[in-house]
């Protein structure tokens, strides 16, 4: 899987690009706000349909234009591929394969697949539990499409369920039929979803401490918990036991809309008692291990984008990183540095080939 060719129109800050791609390793160099991300998004945007920083399509269209294109050609298991995504101001967003439209993107997630390590994956350390049950989802999502299906259902039934909390409290009533109804969906939905998650976290723990042991070099503990109300009992029994809290507040208060993904270094939350270089190397870690548990998983290697990440590590950190190039570990990896002449010097000891693209 390789990503041969990519166009851009209107799409953020380019008016019309277009770039041919090396199997290998292509990088963006130039001066910050000239784009390099820019093109590394417009990748990642062809493998999800969306943006991973702007996820509303609107604000990834060029100012003063009114609508963007993405076209990219790719190479997988020795087919091309074309896919399409665009979007016109007022309209929905259409993502296309090989010219025919998807119904429901959800069933392009996982055919593309893709890792991006950025900056912006500090969000992970620093924002709340929703930011991270998106990075579980997103890596179960593209392996299994059954769960992206019951994610889907599951929330819209919440999205139900509080809208009948709202009702009963601006009507003064009570439906205890009703209720249960959704509560009956949550119960199932939610202990397939709560299953999948908890099998992730223990396959996915080991392939993370060894990566984090490599670019680390240290003996640091670090550990990823798996936090969910279901440890504590059913959805059922948990939305009946919160039914009065859930009446007051007029949404649901319990469920696996809530878990959240506990970072730890020797046993401390590491938005509170990790450096920042210790904060680094565990996002480096959980992201390289989201690379090998996708290849191990599909059995393809997936796209991987570097945004940024040379400016951010040391050079033993960078070795490390180079060391899995050379060991032909990766696939196709995109790079967007201010450097140039420093990205030639590191990608030039991986003796891969490559482009570089001045922008």
């Amino acid at each position: 899987m390789f990503l041969k060719k990519i166009s851009l129109f209107n799409y953020k800050n380019f008016s019309e690009a277009s770039f041919e791609f090396d199997s290998k390793i292509n990088c963006f160099v130039g001066k910050n706000g000239i784009g390099k991300t820019n093109v590394l998004d417009a990748i990642y945007h062809l493998a999800y349909g969306k943006s991973y920083f702007n996820p509303l399509a609107v604000q990834n269209i060029k100012h003063n234009e009114e609508f963007f294109v993405v076209d990219g050609e790719f190479e997988k298991l020795e087919r091309n591929e074309q896919i399409v995504s665009s979007f016109k101001k007022g309209q929905k967003k259409i993502l296309k394969r090989n010219g025919k439209p998807y119904e429901k993107f959800s069933d392009h997630i996982g055919f593309i697949p893709l890792v991006i390590i950025s900056p912006a994956d500090n969000d992970l350390i620093i924002e709340g539990s929703e930011t991270r049950r998106k990075f579980i989802d997103s890596v179960i999502s593209q392996l299994d499409s059954s769960y992206l299906q019951e994610l889907i259902q599951y929330q819209k039934i919440i999205s139900q369920r509080n809208a009948l909390l709202k009702y009963f409290a601006l009507n003064h009533v009570f439906e205890t039929d009703t209720l249960s109804i959704y509560n009956e969906q949550l119960n199932d939905l939610g202990q397939k979803i709560f299953e999948k998650r908890k099998q992730f976290i223990d396959d996915f723990l080991p392939i993370f401490n060894k990566h984090h042991q490599a670019i680390s070099g240290s003996e640091e503990k670090v550990q990823l918990v798996y936090e969910s109300h279901l440890f504590e009992g059913t959805t059922l029994h948990l939305l009946e036991q919160n039914l009065a809290k859930d009446r007051a507040l007029q949404y649901t208060s319990v469920g696996i809309h809530k878990d959240d993904l506990a970072f730890q270094i020797d046993d401390f939350p590491i938005k509170k008692f990790g450096s920042q270089g210790q904060q680094k190397s565990f996002l480096i870690a959980l992201k390289l291990a989201q690379f090998e548990f996708v290849k191990k998983q599909s059995g393809e290697k997936p796209i991987l984008l570097f945004d940024d990440i040379f400016d951010k590590l040391d050079e033993t950190r960078v070795s490390k990183i180079v060391a899995m190039v050379n060991q032909e570990e990766f696939g196709q990896l995109f790079i967007s540095d201010t450097h140039p002449e420093r990205t030639e010097n590191i990608v030039k000891t991986t003796h891969q080939s490559y482009k570089i693209f001045s922008l």
